[in-house]
């Protein structure tokens, strides 16, 4: 009989389990009844004598700083499952394995520094527990000693590898933790930086192709819209016009140098259109400088938003 050899068929079965799980071994003990030496019997093979491996550490720390549980959540929920696991604990099991990266985060930065692209930004952040000495041994040469901020910076790079995401907490800004990744940088072309045209992202004195995000120059005409309707209608039709090139682009799957050169030849007129409105209007006398339009317009001529 001739039979056919088919592909198998699979069987899925998806099973809970805590995030992290603790198993209790209970080790004999005697005690010598002549010296009162206390013998405790080796645990099993492979168990080792530290109460959270490496597997533990990783876990919190992906649950914390990939998935974005803060350390109570983290608490609530092994409270739940029966295996406790206080927030200060997983702070001393994450700290203690994060010597053991340093070597990959420098690797990373190292083949960030080489990208094409590389976006930047910063937002706040509290620590609680911040000294005056460890704030200094954070600050770069030259900058104020006064600081008082603290932030979170965000450095993604497109490489040939593929994206690389480094982030960094501090009282540096992103420009200047772009800075120290780029003094590593042995391409001799300048990379692209795509980033909001503060001037705290800026590289120090790296030069790079600055390409600033449009959606947040997009954004400071969007809030004063209700004050200057006209105004910023204008401007967002303009725009509007430019991000359905970008989507025709991305549709269309045109690699890089032609997506470019699509915006050159339909993007580049209208922002250039964009950006004679904007002089004119403080050319003109048309918009107060200190208004709310006056405002976008310095944000965003001040961020090179015209550089397509």
């Amino acid at each position: 009989m001739y039979v056919q050899r088919r592909a198998p068929a699979l069987l899925v079965r998806v099973t809970g389990v805590a995030p992290l799980a603790a198993q209790v071994y209970e080790l004999e003990r005697l005690r010598c009844g002549l010296c009162g030496t206390v013998f405790t019997a080796e645990p099993p093979a492979g168990v080792g004598e530290t109460k959270y491996d490496e597997t533990a550490a990783a876990m919190i720390a992906l649950l914390k700083y990939g998935c974005g549980l803060p350390f109570h959540r983290i608490q609530r929920l092994e409270k739940a499952l029966a295996i406790p696991l206080p927030a200060a604990t997983q702070w001393e099991v994450v700290q203690q394995a994060a010597a053991r990266l340093t070597p990959a985060f420098a690797e990373l930065a190292e083949q960030a520094a080489e990208g094409s692209v590389l976006y930047n930004d910063d937002t706040t952040m509290r620590i609680l527990n911040f000294t005056q000495e460890a704030r200094s041994e954070a600050l770069p040469p030259g900058a104020r000693a006064d600081r008082t901020g603290v932030f979170t910076s965000g450095l993604v790079a497109e490489t040939a590898h593929g994206p690389i995401a480094l982030f960094k907490t501090g009282p540096c800004h992103a420009g200047e933790h772009l800075a120290e990744v780029l003094d590593r940088r042995e391409a001799p072309d300048p990379p692209i930086q795509m980033s909001d045209g503060l001037s705290r992202n800026k590289p120090g004195d790296h030069p790079t192709q600055a390409a600033s995000c449009l959606p947040h120059a997009r954004r400071k005409y969007v809030d004063v819209a209700n004050a200057f309707p006209d105004e910023v209608a204008f401007v967002l039709k303009m725009l509007r016009e430019v991000f359905r090139t970008d989507q025709q682009a991305r549709r269309e799957g045109l690699s890089p140098p032609d997506r470019l050169l699509l915006h050159q030849q339909e993007s580049a007129p209208r922002m250039q259109a964009l950006e004679d409105w904007m002089a004119s209007q403080f050319a003109e006398h048309i918009v107060e400088p200190h208004s709310g339009l006056g405002q976008a317009i310095v944000r965003v001529t001040g961020s090179h938003l015209c550089a397509v």
